[in-house]
């Protein structure tokens, strides 16, 4: 482990840039965590990630008991149901006391919501998988200590928050939200404006005080104690504020993230770092650095696309796409899924579709049930943000259909997502294929909700259990995938991937190729409702392929027939 002097060294650019005559500040306070928590936390070797890399995303009471609390009662259903031998990391979303927005409106980052259970809940579950943790950085609750003690003029709290005034021109601010900038409240020094990027109850942090900057990197360090193995570093982008810009993706964000990320490097190098930036692509890639930043970012870009090519039955766009991704820098790699608490983005679709194909996107999703979400733009115009819809119901057809060609369709869509060059990260409702919580988004008025149903756990399980429901068809289809991929040295996150073409539109594919090129996957996806026949010689005149999904060992003829909806993942021999 690196002395303390070298760690501060190392941090002294960053620190000095974004502190300038207060650099002394933020370096004595650095200099103090590094004592505190230095011979404090937990060590691991090993290597960074494996084919073995699956993440799990659930809320803390994802799966509930009436007499137990509700981490353990997740544990269990893992346990139970043997998720836990697929998944190697469950992503618990915000587990603090909170006061809106299901969690992300924080109360208190260094204590967890009695609802869900206690610290040595948490821990117990870390001893079947890792963890991931959010650090909501870039707000607190209006409720929290902080921001009660700011009203009140308490210093350093009374710096800890953006003031601005009214009239100043900020209609360059990028916003993710329709809702007002700047809310006013009532404090011991009057009347105060300020920064809510998220809602009024979200109030923005000020890292331009270095006291503030302190205090998360003391939760930071915090929760890896308490065993993260994974930091999800939420709304990132709007980090730093500074009137007249776009306040998004600005330069002092990156350098916050480098330090933390050479903290985490010196002081818990297993301890990896992943960007939330629901962006256009090429802003969002822009947070691995050189390497320096996150080791890994959502790839945002991807539940749209693949939703967009399988209603559309046309890889055309997501081939393309695919095609441009190149390499990342060494030691980064892709976060993949297609579904998450927030529902489907859209925004980082700018650029890649045409406005039409966006509008007929949101307008499927609203056939099938889902709500629109639209943030504000700087001329004032509203545009869709977010498809709030499962993606169980996303990808269900308005047509006459029977349900297992929509099981095929849906489980079509996650084959490809988990076979794709990164660490895939499933959302708890496609693992169990919830379908729209359309009640509980309406009681609630908040559209977000139809995406976050919570179980009763032997109702969960009787579902799971019932063979004849669809729930059951998708939760045992997505186990096999599961068990079939973590098996496969080509899907190690850092194995090269190949985009191939086809002269059928509906057939998407590319290839995957270890490391240590022990192991070669072709991945087929017939993305239409039809039977379709791919030329595999076209391609690999002279290998044998056996089909790793569907008829495990068997050679696959050629050419080779497809099912609607179907994925192979074809082990290519010589």
């Amino acid at each position: 482990m690196a002395t303390d002097a070298g760690v501060l060294k190392r941090l002294h650019p960053q620190l000095s840039a974004l502190y300038a005559d207060r650099t002394d500040v933020a370096v004595k306070g650095v200099s103090q965590l590094l004592e505190k928590y230095a011979a404090t936390l937990p060590q691991k070797t090993g290597p960074r990630w494996t084919e073995r890399d699956v993440v799990l995303i659930a809320y803390g009471d994802q799966v509930q008991k009436t007499d137990k609390s509700s981490l353990a009662v997740l544990a269990e259903f893992l346990e139970t149901t043997s998720v836990d031998q697929l998944v190697n990391t469950v992503h618990i979303l915000p587990f603090c006391p909170y006061s809106s927005d299901d969690g992300f409106s924080v109360i208190d980052f260094r204590q967890i919501d009695p609802k869900l259970g206690h610290w040595h809940d948490l821990k117990h579950l870390g001893q079947r998988v890792e963890l991931m943790f959010d650090l909501v950085l870039n707000h607190v609750s209006q409720k929290s200590e902080w921001f009660q003690q700011y009203l009140a003029g308490k210093s350093p709290y009374d710096q800890f928050f953006i003031e601005v005034e009214p009239d100043v021109d900020l209609k360059d601010v990028t916003r993710p939200r329709s809702t007002p900038l700047l809310t006013p409240f009532e404090t011991s020094r009057g009347v105060r404006h300020v920064w809510t990027t998220f809602s009024a109850d979200q109030v923005d942090l000020n890292y331009a005080c270095p006291e503030l900057l302190i205090e998360m990197l003391d939760v930071l360090f915090y929760y890896v104690q308490q065993g993260a193995r994974i930091i999800r570093l939420d709304a990132i982008a709007y980090l730093w504020k500074v009137a007249g810009t776009s306040c998004i993706h600005l330069q002092q964000t990156h350098e916050f993230i480098r330090i933390v990320r050479k903290l985490m490097d010196s002081l818990a190098p297993h301890v990896l770092l992943l960007t939330e930036t629901n962006v256009p692509h090429e802003e969002n890639v822009s947070y691995f650095g050189l390497g320096d930043e996150a080791h890994m970012v959502y790839q945002f870009s991807l539940p749209p696309l693949l939703l967009d090519a399988i209603l559309s039955h046309d890889s055309g766009t997501l081939t393309r796409w695919l095609g441009t991704l190149g390499e990342t820098p060494q030691g980064t790699t892709y976060f993949n899924f297609t579904a998450s608490h927030d529902g489907i983005g859209v925004r980082p679709l700018e650029g890649l579709v045409s406005p039409q194909r966006l509008q007929r996107l949101a307008d499927a999703a609203k056939a099938c049930g889902g709500v629109v979400s639209n943030r504000r733009k700087p001329d004032g115009s509203n545009v869709p943000y977010e498809l709030n819809v499962t993606y169980w119901d996303a990808l269900g057809n308005q047509e006459p259909e029977s349900p297992e060609v929509h099981v095929r369709r849906f489980l079509a869509s996650q084959a490809i997502m988990l076979a794709l060059r990164g660490v895939p990260g499933i959302y708890f409702h496609s693992l169990v294929g919830t379908p729209n919580d359309s009640e509980g988004a309406a009681e609630s008025g908040q559209p977000r909700r139809i995406n976050r149903r919570k179980y009763q756990f032997d109702e969960l399980l009787h579902r799971l259990r019932d063979s004849g429901s669809t729930q059951a068809k998708v939760f045992a289809g997505y186990k096999h995938l599961l068990a079939t991929r973590i098996q496969q040295p080509a899907f190690h996150p850092d194995g090269a991937q190949q985009v191939l073409e086809f002269h059928d539109p509906a057939i998407l594919g590319f290839l995957r190729t270890s490391p240590d090129e022990s192991q070669k996957i072709l991945v087929l996806a017939n993305l239409s409702d039809s039977s379709r026949k791919v030329d595999l010689a076209a391609h690999f005149p002279k290998a044998q392929l056996r089909d790793l999904v569907k008829e495990p060992g068997k050679s696959s003829p050629d050419p080779l027939p497809m099912e609607p909806y179907q994925v192979a993942w074809l082990d290519i021999g010589g």
